[in-house]
């Protein structure tokens, strides 16, 4: 697959000269005319490389380099400027840029430049990907999350992991409580015996017993021989009892005694097995009311509840998508279904943050996996949302005073531009016109600036 590198310059006879002079089969060149266009194209789609103008309006190549560092530190930026001056050099380089160049550009210098950055960005992907596949095997597997509120999440993680203190993890449904009791198992002293996730809404009351506790032979119709319960086959490990809320009152009665003892006997037995594990639990109802209404025993409620772990709903955290969306398009196009899906516009990306995600990170893997699967293109876009999400087109803006030929197409265009995020390949696609004529008409019009 060719590497991607993206220029970024505000003169636009350099911008295309630069992306004429280094497009070839192994080199997609993108482009963008200021920053605030640069930085959103890398976050919605895999960026290799960045060539940047040093001084720009708005937003100058140092502020662009800070910007794309903080949420994708790897990607090398060559800097270009026409002020070759040391202090700018020496600045450029601090902030963390690859190379520096002076204009006019010499192209057999940047080619050089774009070689050599692209090969050493290569190596630190290879050491990126076997750290990565490290910390999904023995660390955080798939937390994912920059927001301020998953790094408290982390950080409650990290202080309660190695210990053997009860977890109630809480939050809405899809949220990724069974993620996080995975990873504070991964994260503990007793990473390398059993994790066991038992769903208690899934079994009924007469199996539930049994399931957790196990049976002798003939303590029941169907027991024909003896079988350890979940907890015993855990012994030493961790416990995740997820959605305890269901639990009925009779079996809440012998889970507290189990809790208080670490003593359990199988259904129709009277030996006392000792047991050793550490239990997480998960509900995503409120389990105070559920005291109140007396449907849980306050008394297992406090054994419950020694830490609370509360996740944050995806809504409450939309600058985390980005980041999701990047994990989930790579699993669900390579893995899953074998579909070479690069990357997101970043109108749809916007559009995936304006959602409220009522079933969370669930919802949103789900919602990708039908994109990808039913996508005719490699980037995904506002066309392959689903109708629940994808935003209605706006119509032109209302044209003040005399209506005439160039304020309709001014507004169209200013239009069309709106709906594809800036993509102007889109928008003349949309407008049914050449390129060629839609940068024609943007000079003539002055929309370009």
């Amino acid at each position: 697959m060719p590497a991607t590198i993206l220029i970024v310059e505000d003169e636009k006879n350099l911008r295309e000269g630069l992306q004429e002079a280094l497009q070839s089969p192994s080199f997609r060149v993108i482009t963008a005319a200021n920053g605030f266009q640069a930085e959103e194209m890398v976050r919605a789609e895999t960026v290799d490389l960045v060539i940047s103008d040093l001084k720009m309006p708005g937003m100058s190549g140092l502020d662009l380099l800070r910007q794309v560092h903080g949420f994708s530190p790897t990607i090398p930026f060559i800097m270009m400027t026409a002020y070759g001056t040391v202090d700018t050099a020496v600045e450029a380089m601090k902030a963390g840029a690859y190379d520096y160049l002076t204009k006019p550009v010499n192209l057999d210098q940047l080619e050089l430049l774009v070689a050599r950055a692209l090969k050493e960005r290569d190596l630190e992907r290879e050491n990126v990907y076997l750290k990565e596949q490290l910390q999904k095997q023995f660390g955080f597997e798939r937390l994912t999350g920059r927001s301020r509120a998953m790094e408290k999440v982390f950080e409650l993680v990290r202080q309660v992991s190695n210990t053997n203190s009860t977890v109630l993890i809480t939050g809405e449904s899809g949220t990724g409580k069974e993620v996080v009791a995975r990873t504070i198992h991964q994260q503990s002293f007793r990473k390398n015996r059993p994790f066991i996730a038992i769903h208690c809404a899934a079994l009924s009351p007469s199996l539930l017993e049994s399931e957790l506790f196990g049976h002798e032979k003939g303590a029941f119709t169907g027991a024909i021989s003896r079988k350890k319960g979940k907890f015993e086959a855990a012994d030493g490990g961790t416990v995740f009892l997820d959605e305890v809320n269901e639990i009925p009152l009779e079996m809440q009665v012998k889970l507290l005694r189990f809790l208080e003892r670490k003593e359990l006997e199988r259904v129709g037995g009277t030996e006392s097995i000792p047991v050793d594990v550490r239990l997480l639990a998960a509900s995503n109802a409120d389990l105070e009311e559920l005291v109140g209404q007396g449907r849980m025993r306050e008394d297992l409620y406090f054994r419950l509840n020694v830490v609370r772990l509360k996740l944050p709903p995806l809504r409450e955290r939309p600058e985390d998508i980005p980041l999701l969306v990047r994990e989930f398009i790579e699993e669900l196009s390579r893995a899953n279904h074998q579909r070479e899906i690069t990357s997101i516009t970043p109108a749809a990306l916007r559009a995936l943050q304006g959602y409220s995600w009522p079933g969370n990170v669930r919802e949103l893997k789900n919602c990708l996996e039908s994109m990808i699967v039913l996508a005719k293109d490699p980037i995904l876009d506002l066309d392959d949302l689903p109708p629940r999400i994808r935003p209605v087109p706006a119509g032109p803006p209302p044209i003040e005073g005399e209506v005439n030929l160039k304020k309709l197409e001014k507004a169209a265009i200013n239009a069309a531009l709106a709906q594809t995020g800036g993509n102007k390949k889109r928008a003349a696609e949309l407008l049914g016109v050449s390129r060629r004529t839609l940068y024609r008409k943007l000079e003539e019009y002055g929309l370009e600036r």
